[in-house]
């Protein structure tokens, strides 16, 4: 056989090793992502009940009575799932700077403390939060030995005007439920944006300075545009998991927090109306999915597109 003729039929032979190596990844997801989701889908559209049985009818109506009943509670998740990302983004882009770039030798021991509370079980840290806000808890401990329980009625007077608060008491309020969230998917923001942060190089600031730079023009125009990609990518690491979240509001809130994760939760296993709580469970994930589309479409970080 001639030369170019063997070289041919070399290169027309297929090879299956990339696909080979993919089929675990796409099995696992298929297995675990696909079907679950098809079997929700096709739950949504059942009609039924647990003694008889469910059979496909395709009762497009769940969805309807699913929004209308509930979607006060789903853009109250949508809300606080929001104001939790936003403060753990406050919150942890200066604890992610610090850490990758003024901890020197601590760096280690600062990481291992940031994803320390992980070590310890979600209910418990949610639970802490009943004796951190309590009325008799450690909060109001502290500010009446400093004098200091004035500032904590006007506090919480504040948080009643504006909607996140009972005006009385910090505990069973909005305000709860968000310092819950905001504190356990903490370590979800800062963990990204440390990965982004300490890639940065600091001689970009001292350019920009050279070139008659504020520092607050070289954060907006240099730090602020590349650690973009860490920015959005903890913030959906964030958003994502606290908007179906139901530990926090069942703990910290009330009737009046109730969050679309409490009520799936309830329809679920106490209402077993199994068609509604996977109809509203499908209307969450799709819901999740076009915001989250657009935010990384406007966010415009190609890391991630």
């Amino acid at each position: 056989m001639p030369d170019g003729v063997a070289a041919a039929t070399v290169r027309k032979r297929p090879n299956w090793v990339p696909y080979a190596l993919l089929a675990p990844g796409l099995l696992w997801l298929v297995v675990f992502f696909v079907l679950p989701t098809l079997s929700l889908a096709s739950q949504s559209l059942q009609t039924g009940d647990v003694y008889n049985g469910y059979s496909l009818t395709w009762h497009v109506q769940t969805y309807v009575d699913a929004l209308s009943t509930y979607w006060p509670q789903l853009l109250r998740s949508l809300m606080y799932a929001g104001l939790a990302t936003l403060l753990t983004l406050l919150l942890g882009y200066p604890l992610a700077w610090f850490v990758a770039h003024r901890s020197g030798r601590w760096k280690n021991v600062l990481l291992v403390l940031v994803i320390a509370p992980f070590y310890t079980s979600f209910l418990i840290r949610t639970l802490a939060w009943q004796t951190i806000l309590g009325d008799q808890g450690l909060l109001t401990s502290l500010l009446d030995r400093l004098h200091l329980t004035w500032a904590l009625h006007g506090f919480e007077s504040f948080l009643g005007a504006v909607g996140l608060g009972s005006g009385s008491q910090l505990l069973y309020s909005p305000f709860a439920v968000i310092c819950g969230l905001t504190y356990n998917f903490l370590p979800f923001m800062v963990l990204p944006l440390y990965a982004n942060i300490e890639r940065l190089d600091l001689r970009l600031t001292e350019a920009a300075s050279d070139l008659y730079a504020s520092p607050v023009q070289a954060f907006r125009r240099v730090i602020w545009p590349l650690s973009l990609p860490g920015v959005v990518g903890g913030t959906l690491l964030t958003f994502i998991p606290a908007t179906g979240d139901y530990i926090n509001s069942v703990l910290l809130g009330s009737a009046k927090t109730t969050m679309i994760g409490q009520v799936i939760d309830a329809q679920f296993l106490r209402v077993l109306d199994y068609p509604l709580a996977a109809a509203l469970s499908f209307i969450l994930m799709v819901v999740i999915i076009v915001l989250v589309m657009s935010y990384v479409r406007r966010a415009g970080t190609e890391e991630l597109l």
